[in-house]
């Protein structure tokens, strides 16, 4: 008789490429897997993959059993969520989160996982948006609460929130209190998130439109950098005002009036749909309703 161990382990060599992947996702060895497929091969009487020297691949009847094996997975994924059984929410749970969201209200989301889901053991990885989503597509995570839509078509996403971009910087700078040109920041150097953001890429954009020839851009995945370095001094910065309020406030930065607008950063959660992918999805929805409630002051108190 066949387990869902063994067809669990055939749809994850089959989706990873590989015996020692495969084993690293389940959090077993690989002799396991191995002998999970020789066992639901033998069963089946047929044979669900080729091995050779360049690795393995489905064979013609692996492929066709592929599809039911995943209809099988998602069949018992559904019944547990239809039962409602919150205790079979636990485990570890890999969550990869923008720094952005780590300033803000990601403390509410645990605490409230936490409250509905003690046996879930959940893993912080503190990235930029780009990487989150390389470590997403390699099941490295199993969500990401990032920037931007879902670029595959196996992924799923839900809409979290929307911050304003703002151009700050140091008063010792003395450029607030006035109208600001882009082509007069662009004799600082310009501080904000890493190469490649979205941040990163509207500003180099607007400073080449304005015709600065050879713009300084200083981009780092810390935001705990870009703040003192623009506190320092070192020139203006863009970023989301929501982690710099207390700064603001204080006056150690102060918000630019800058002729060219910015815009929001959106963030998303991400997961990949896949046989275990039910807690992400509910994990998701939670933050989906964290992030929303995290903005009502009456709701709670950041």
């Amino acid at each position: 008789m066949i387990d869902f161990k063994q067809i669990e382990a055939f749809v994850w060599v089959a989706e990873l490429g590989g015996f020692r992947a495969a084993a690293e996702k389940l959090n077993t060895t690989q002799p396991s897997i191995s002998q999970r497929i020789a066992g639901m091969e033998s069963v089946l009487s047929v044979r669900l993959f080729d091995r050779g020297a360049r690795g393995i691949k489905l064979t013609e009847k692996g492929q066709e059993l592929l599809s039911h094996a995943r209809q099988i997975l998602e069949m018992r994924a559904e019944m547990m969520r239809v039962a409602k059984e919150e205790n079979a929410i636990r485990g570890t749970f890999r969550l990869g989160v923008a720094e952005t969201l780590v300033q803000t209200w990601l403390h509410l989301l645990i605490d409230e996982l936490h409250k509905k889901y003690p046996g879930l053991v959940v893993e912080i990885h503190v990235d930029t948006s780009s990487v989150l989503r390389a470590q997403l597509a390699s099941y490295q995570i199993d969500l990401a609460m990032l920037v931007g839509e879902a670029q595959d078509p196996k992924e799923h996403c839900l809409h979290l929130c929307d911050y304003d971009l703002a151009w700050v910087a140091s008063p010792e700078l003395g450029l607030q209190g006035r109208k600001i040109q882009i082509a007069d920041l662009g004799v600082y150097p310009v501080i904000t998130y890493p190469t490649g953001s979205l941040p990163y890429c509207t500003v180099r954009d607007l400073l080449h439109v304005a015709g600065v020839k050879s713009p300084r851009i200083y981009g780092s995945a810390s935001l705990s950098t870009i703040v003192q370095m623009t506190r320092r001094g070192m020139g203006p910065s863009v970023l989301a005002k929501v982690v710099i309020e207390e700064e603001l406030e204080q006056g150690k930065l102060c918000l630019l009036d800058v002729s060219s607008p910015l815009p929001a950063i959106r963030f998303y959660a991400t997961w990949i749909d896949s046989p275990d992918s039910l807690t992400a999805s509910i994990v998701a929805k939670l933050a989906q309703e964290t992030a929303i409630n995290a903005q009502d002051p009456d709701k709670y108190r950041l």
